[in-house]
């Protein structure tokens, strides 16, 4: 994969869960991680007494967290309503050139901010709130 630039990874929600996906923000910078806790099965006929871990088991969970500017004021009501509704809804994220991760998050963290001379920006914090898909480009 070439190098991508940052600006096009795209956050999409599904605000009514009619599976109509609409772009809510100007992110400036993101992140998502995924991760998965072991389950250690290791006793003591183990080889060597080395640890052996359990072949698809444990939590998978996934993170996201952006900062930026909102697309417009329609979308920012958007995301502040997810946040103190404390719903879970379907988001995408879509990585040029590799493809979009798509499932249910929650809003865990939203907060605001800015200078005197300068735009008001936020942070955006999301949990994995059930199964994700990842689909190819």
């Amino acid at each position: 994969m070439a190098a991508q630039m940052g600006k096009d990874l795209l956050l999409k929600v599904d605000q009514s869960g009619a599976g109509a996906f609409v772009t809510v923000a100007g992110l400036r910078s993101r992140r998502i991680s995924f991760g998965a806790e072991t389950v250690d099965v290791t006793d003591q006929e183990s080889a060597g007494q080395w640890r052996e871990l359990l072949d698809g088991a444990g939590v998978k969970r996934a993170n996201l967290a952006g900062s930026g500017i909102f697309k417009d004021a329609t979308s920012d009501a958007v995301v502040r309503t997810i946040f103190f509704d404390g719903a879970v809804r379907d988001w995408q994220v879509v990585v040029p050139d590799f493809g979009t991760i798509s499932g249910p998050f929650q809003v865990t963290a939203l907060e605001y901010g800015g200078t005197y001379d300068g735009e008001v920006v936020y942070e955006i914090a999301m949990e994995s709130a059930g199964q994700l898909v990842f689909t190819t480009l």
